[in-house]
């Protein structure tokens, strides 16, 4: 692929990305604008489909998005809070059946030669890493086609990469593993590792988006990780330690076109115990948002939660460049004996990339006291 139509393949695609989630777009433009899109061509996501290690944590490129996310709440050896986000998400740029997406316009390119080059691709990289402390959040992106060389995954030892932001494994399994993250302001060498069974959201592994079951995804989690490691800050490394949590989601259409976005929260209750909520908000109103939650055991159990029984509630909303967001919530899910209030370290974590939105580390205090994230889209 020649640099000019690269840069004009980036450049659309970002543009789309801005078009769906400025703060400036028109009410009625959101998250489904983006993640809906047409479908055809690419493999669909249907139900009864079972989810197979290692081979789904590779990438799947006859699906139009997906994405690899860890999240860790940590603490420093001075005993400071905190948070760490690092998630590498794939495009394909048409679908496995048409040709490569530079061959639409062949008059551009100037040989035979380059038509076959082994840079053709039909896959865009997109990688996102912050950290986040109770004084500063900062926020780093990276753009690449795919190519075995710049950004995708290899199988044994399983290695997810785009440029040196890298997660390799041990094998060909997912953990132990090391993920080692470097920008300008900072960076960070993590050791990851688990002894928990992997957990199936929705129907084992199948997660539907709306009340209508129309549009779904594959997605499963990792939410009992063990993190040890180093991070870089301001010229100074320090150890860090705690706990962080995985999330695997690929699908050819994730939202409906009514969806503005979503609401996300992966809470650690307790030591043994987590949370996955989130509520996808409607534009024909607060009647049509859809939830779905799951409660998640370190031994393997789980089970998914009643969406009658989730009420969610912002109570502190905060204004940024990107937009005004609500970065504190209560929490009500009777079924659970969970009544909670989720409150950020940071304020002010927007996230200022092409894809403007919120993410950052969590604390809980109610009826249960621990940390956890919160990602917001879509405002």
């Amino acid at each position: 692929m020649n640099r000019a139509l690269l840069s004009a393949l980036l450049i659309s695609f970002i543009t789309v990305f801005i078009t769906a989630c400025s703060p400036a777009a028109s009410p009625s433009t959101g998250m489904g604008q983006l993640l809906d899109g047409n479908a055809q061509g690419y493999t669909p996501v249907t139900p009864n489909v079972s989810l197979q290690f290692p081979a789904d944590h590779m990438a799947h490129n006859d699906f139009r998005q997906e994405w690899w996310y860890l999240t860790a709440n940590l603490e420093t050896e001075s005993k400071e809070q905190v948070g760490l986000q690092w998630t590498q998400f794939r495009i394909a740029l048409s679908p496995p059946s048409a040709p490569p997406a530079q061959q639409a316009d062949r008059a551009q390119l100037a040989s035979s030669a380059i038509d076959r080059s082994p840079w053709q691709t039909k896959q865009l990289y997109m990688s996102h890493t912050a950290v986040t402390s109770k004084s500063s959040h900062k926020a780093e992106e990276k753009w690449s086609r795919g190519h075995v060389s710049i950004a995708g995954t290899q199988a044994e030892p399983l290695t997810i990469r785009q440029d040196d932001w890298q997660w390799r494994s041990q094998s060909k399994q997912l953990f132990p593993a090391t993920l080692n993250v470097a920008t300008s302001d900072f960076s960070y060498q993590l050791q990851l590792d688990t002894t928990a069974p992997f957990q199936l959201q929705g129907d084992n592994g199948y997660s539907v988006k709306n009340a209508a079951g129309s549009v779904a995804s594959y997605y499963y989690s990792q939410p009992f990780i063990t993190v040890t490691g180093s991070l870089v800050r301001d010229g100074k490394r320090e150890k860090v330690s705690g706990h962080a949590w995985l999330d695997r989601e690929w699908s050819s259409q994730f939202l409906s076109k009514t969806q503005q976005g979503w609401d996300w929260f992966a809470i650690r209750l307790d030591s043994t115990s987590t949370l996955m909520l989130f509520q996808l908000r409607d534009d024909t109103g607060d009647q049509s948002h859809f939830y779905s939650g799951r409660r998640m055991y370190q031994d393997g159990r789980g089970h998914n939660i009643s969406n009658q029984q989730i009420t969610m509630t912002a109570t502190a909303w905060q204004q940024t460049p990107s937009g005004r967001y609500p970065v504190q919530w209560h929490i009500q899910i009777p079924s659970e004996n969970i009544d909670i209030t989720t409150t950020p370290l940071n304020n002010d974590s927007s996230m200022p990339l092409s894809i403007p939105y919120w993410e950052g580390p969590i604390d809980i205090s109610g009826t249960h006291n621990g940390t956890g994230y919160m990602e917001l889209t879509g405002y």
